[in-house]
């Protein structure tokens, strides 16, 4: 039986491409360097973000903290959004692995606010005083909204006038791209680092990129090597992601629109509230408590019909669009749901 799989894109699966192309990949022991396959795929990544390097690593939360372990020194206290996907969904590995103090800053929908960034940054050599080693940034945001340029600019200029590194957790990078009409080196431009996913929306099945000038890479690579992250003959992964920044960034156009799509016909239907204005990306968030239908039980009920979804959170439900979700099955997750709430 097909699902019609909504709880995420991180639900998505290889296309046939994909898999061709790691059933011929060329292969080598990566840590030697001699994986002829990853090297392609960190060279055209590097590229295409316009960092000098760029480096394979098995995650994107693996990416994010092997980021923070290079940048900062035990003790640095990192800047960075209170609804952010390092604070939230990162399990505390900060603490853990790079042995930093997480400083959370108000954000608003994900943007922060330059003025509170430059406030909160410690500005004296006081002996009381942790060092601020690192800004970070996500965008795409977590909460499917996009960031500004303008913001991320303002906040880059305040970084370079205290010399502290940015960090961008990218994990939805291109998605970001898409909907500002950009490449995606103009949203990395504003940053030192970056990491991107080569899952989720892009379909590889494993796998995220990390790139940065020459310098910080050097050091990302022995810092992966500590951390576990040395996969010997990855190429045959790599040669999915490849595929995924080659062929599948030019279409997330299409999970926007289609996100864009449920969100307008979900606010059709009484006690369900859409903010179509944040549908930025694949991301439909709603409320559906003026329907008084348990989400839990929605869960089971969908399920029975072939689709999956999360029940709420905080009162929230979230549909993801992806590759493998087309628009005839937009118009029948919502007719399903018009019917189950209905009867």
């Amino acid at each position: 039986m097909r699902y019609i799989d909504l709880r995420s894109d991180t639900v998505t699966v290889p296309t046939e491409e994909m898999r061709e192309a790691m059933f011929h990949a060329e292969v080598g022991d990566d840590v030697y360097g001699d994986d002829p396959t990853v090297n392609r795929l960190e060279e055209y990544a590097a590229r295409l973000v316009g960092k000098e390097a760029a480096l394979f690593v098995p995650s994107g939360t693996f990416g994010n903290q092997l980021a923070l372990f290079v940048h900062c020194k035990r003790g640095d206290e990192v800047l960075l959004g209170d609804d952010s996907h390092i604070v939230q969904h990162e399990v505390g590995a900060a603490s853990v692995i790079a042995g930093v103090q997480l400083r959370t800053l108000t954000s608003c929908h994900g943007e922060l606010d330059p003025r509170e960034v430059e406030a909160k940054i410690r500005k004296e050599a006081d002996i009381h005083y942790p060092d601020t080693g690192l800004i970070c940034l996500e965008n795409a945001h977590s909460n499917g909204k996009v960031i500004s340029l303008e913001n991320m600019e303002q906040i880059h200029k305040i970084a370079r006038k205290y010399h502290i590194p940015i960090h961008l957790d990218g994990a939805r990078l291109f998605n970001a791209a898409t909907y500002l009409n950009v490449e995606a080196g103009e949203i990395v431009q504003y940053v030192d680092s970056v990491m991107f996913c080569l899952s989720k929306g892009l379909c590889a099945p494993v796998g995220s990129i990390l790139a940065g000038s020459k310098t910080f890479i050097e050091k990302a690579r022995k810092g992966r090597k500590l951390l576990g992250g040395g996969l010997r003959q990855s190429g045959f992964l790599a040669a999915a992601g490849l595929v995924a920044l080659e062929k599948m960034i030019h279409r997330l156009k299409e999970d926007h629109e289609n996100a864009l799509l449920m969100g307008q016909e979900l606010a059709k239907i009484p006690g369900i509230k859409v903010n179509i204005e944040d549908i930025h990306l694949n991301m439909v968030f709603f409320d559906m408590t003026g329907t008084e239908y348990d989400s839990d039980k929605l869960v089971k009920e969908m399920l029975k019909k072939g689709i999956k979804i999360n029940p709420a959170e905080d009162g929230i439900m979230r549909f993801v669009t992806n590759y493998w979700v087309n628009r005839e099955d937009v118009h029948y997750v919502v007719d399903t749901l018009k019917t189950i709430i209905n009867m």
